[in-house]
């Protein structure tokens, strides 16, 4: 018989040891049984005793830190439920054989009814009366890679509660239990030693008549959907950080998918980022952790829990079996991911906005403070990096001077303010089209330069004793003082504690700026300050890489017209994004005669397909030197300064290596 192995601290594997765990009953039950793995669907059966008439259930619309209505309901088909005897509720959790075996009483009435959907997300059960213990039965389909969803195939069982569990209204507070059930056939061919779960949440675990079944159990509804779970073949390692009072924090490492990992390099890395974590902010709001994390083909993409993370990444990003001490730029970029993601337990679970706090997931929850939490975070996971001392500094340069490019050729940052960026996350973030760059900036890309701004600007004006790392801790500090360990903070909250490490009115100046203006940000005066120089590479232009201010795609037909950027040759012209170049002077469209007239004197005639329609334009490459923006460089690089260069020697202590070594050396100040 396969036998699983478990993440759970206390390790339970036999029936009797399971029902002691159950003996502090739930009140509301879910069972997820995969058996139709193959068809991607999930029977959900759902038990609870009703505290109104007329019921009503509902399925979130978003999950917690992926801003998008992704309307998870659509994925559920019809919603079956029944009146049950309180004795049937105490002794099982009824599935659908359950209820197809009892559809008719004995005066041949349908005891099985059909939930009466009354909007987008809500189903109501108007036979079922208070008092009475109701079973619900439904499926779900899950085929989306990805970690905000659910998967389920031959291969992996993965889910994210949101978007498998129905919530009873006026119940979410309430205790539940999830059972997790998995057919023998899913075990069938696979290595047992390497079959696992996957969570969070402390799991106990059943072997009966050949089918597996975990036991989850959550403070409420809200609590469990913070809990991802995957079974599947997956490769593990463990290890332990210290809190600043020595006290030992477990960490797992979980990888599935296919793959040729150096574990052991990972386990060396991981280590010592979340480490660093830890000499920072001092504790957790967490007592183990978990890293979830499936090996594809070229998916990328993270999501924050209370004490874990769902990572999913392409496998070049894995460190190799000679992986070079300085990790490789795609290496880098999946440290990168699981240091954000880790730090979203203190800056996002623990510390969020306001609106977050106690948040109805079936409608948006807007607020312009995203920049605050995901561009804080996306300054800081790379900067991590190099503090733990798994990259070295100049690596660490080439990262922040890849946002610096990102910023720089994003035109629309002109047009949008960081603040605006957030508040509209919701409509325009994860919904990209072909005139995204030209009317917007990501919080993300400018919320990450912005921090790093106000981080210099931080340490300037507070004479070096300050960073913006004194800001999150402080914040950090005040939500361990509530009862429930978390805080909520707005815009006036953010003058208050940064107003605590600068003088406000420098703040409010910054803020009137950089975050509801659109003015430049200073990023190189505020480097060179610190001994950082900025190079505009004079070979890497936006002609070269933008001819005509269009981005391009060589395809059999012709150039494929991805975007146009605001007022360049292109747009001018009147090419536009979609179309496809067929022709230019007469001779066949392809990328090297593009670059060939990209900057000519004189008028190109440009015959393109709009649809299926030919049509003929002139385009007057000269005008790019109108459009565009000399003050910003397409292309940067960053470099450390060094004092004395004429006669070689390198002084620490001079002004100017004394300036980054004091904004790279951060988190030096809170170990010891």
């Amino acid at each position: 018989m396969t036998s699983f192995a478990n993440n759970s601290r206390s390790q339970l594997s036999d029936a009797n040891t399971i029902s002691d765990h159950h003996k502090a009953k739930a009140d509301i039950n879910y069972r997820l049984n995969f058996e139709r793995f193959s068809e991607h669907l999930v029977d959900v059966s759902l038990n609870f005793t009703a505290v109104n008439d007329a019921p009503q259930l509902w399925m979130p619309a978003w999950i917690p830190g992926s801003y998008l209505m992704r309307e998870f309901a659509r994925n559920i088909t019809a919603v079956h439920y029944k009146v049950l005897d309180s004795q049937v509720l105490d002794s099982q959790v009824l599935d659908s054989k359950a209820l197809d075996s009892q559809i008719m009483d004995d005066d041949n009435h349908p005891k099985v009814y059909r939930a009466h959907k009354i909007d987008k997300n809500t189903w109501q059960l108007p036979k079922a009366k208070a008092g009475q213990a109701i079973g619900v039965h439904y499926e779900v389909y899950c085929y989306d890679l990805s970690v905000r969803t659910a998967y389920v195939d031959q291969q992996r069982l993965y889910g994210n509660f949101t978007s498998l569990t129905l919530a009873v209204e006026g119940q979410e507070h309430r205790a539940v239990q999830a059972s997790l059930a998995v057919p023998a056939a899913f075990l069938a061919g696979k290595d047992e030693s390497r079959l696992l779960l996957a969570c969070g949440l402390e799991s106990t675990h059943l072997r009966l008549d050949g089918q597996h079944s975990y036991g989850l159990q959550a403070s409420s509804y809200h609590d469990l959907i913070d809990y991802p779970f995957e079974i599947a073949e997956q490769d593990k390692f463990d290890f332990i950080i210290q809190d600043s009072t020595h006290q030992t924090l477990h960490h797992r490492f979980y990888l599935s998918g296919k793959h040729s990992a150096n574990m052991g390099r990972l386990q060396q890395d991981i280590t010592q980022i979340c480490q660093c974590y830890l000499d920072w902010l001092g504790d957790a709001p967490f007592n183990d952790y978990t890293f979830m994390t499936f090996a594809s083909g070229q998916d990328y993409g993270g999501l924050e829990h209370i004490n874990s993370t769902s990572l999913i990444t392409p496998r070049r990003d894995l460190p190799t079996l000679d992986e070079p001490k300085i990790p490789s730029t795609d290496y880098q970029r999946f440290l990168g991911l699981c240091s954000h993601e880790y730090f979203h337990s203190w800056w996002v679970k623990t510390v969020r906005p306001d609106v977050m706090l106690d948040v109805d997931l079936r409608r948006e929850a807007f607020t312009p403070l995203l920049w605050v939490f995901e561009g804080f975070t996306s300054y800081i996971d790379d900067f991590m990096l190099q503090a733990s001392g798994v990259i070295d500094k100049p690596s660490y340069l080439k990262l922040l001077a890849e946002q610096i490019n990102r910023y720089y050729q994003t035109a629309g940052r002109a047009y949008q303010s960081i603040a605006e960026s957030s508040f509209d996350a919701w409509i325009k973030l994860y919904r990209n089209d072909e005139n995204t760059g030209n009317a917007g900036i990501s919080y993300y890309n400018k919320g990450a330069l912005v921090a790093l701004c106000l981080d210099l600007t931080l340490l300037q004006k507070s004479n070096g004793r300050y960073r913006l790392f004194d800001v999150v801790k402080a914040f950090y500090t005040q939500a361990k003082q509530n009862d429930n360990k978390r805080i909520g903070i707005n815009s006036a909250d953010m003058g208050t504690v940064i107003g605590q490490f600068m003088p406000i009115e420098d703040w409010e100046d910054f803020e009137y700026r950089y975050v509801n203006g659109v003015e430049e940000l200073p990023i190189e005066a505020l480097l060179a300050a610190n001994g950082i120089s900025m190079h505009s590479n004079s070979k890497e232009t936006a002609d070269k890489h933008v001819p005509w201010g269009m981005r391009c795609t060589e395809t059999p037909a012709g150039l494929k017209v991805n975007r146009v950027t605001r007022a360049s040759v292109a747009a001018r012209a009147g090419i536009s994004a979609n179309d496809v170049i067929v022709a230019l002077d007469g001779i066949k469209a392809d990328s090297k005669q593009l670059a060939l007239l990209s900057n000519v004197e004189r008028d190109i005639e440009c015959h393109l397909f709009r649809r299926d329609e030919l049509m003929r334009v002139n385009v007057l490459p000269k005008a790019a030197d109108e459009a565009i923006d000399k003050a910003s460089p397409h292309k940067v690089s960053l470099h450390l300064a060094k004092a004395n260069q004429s006669s070689g020697v390198s002084d620490n202590s001079s002004p100017v290596e004394a300036g980054w070594q004091a904004w790279l050396n951060a988190i030096e100040r809170y170990q010891g």
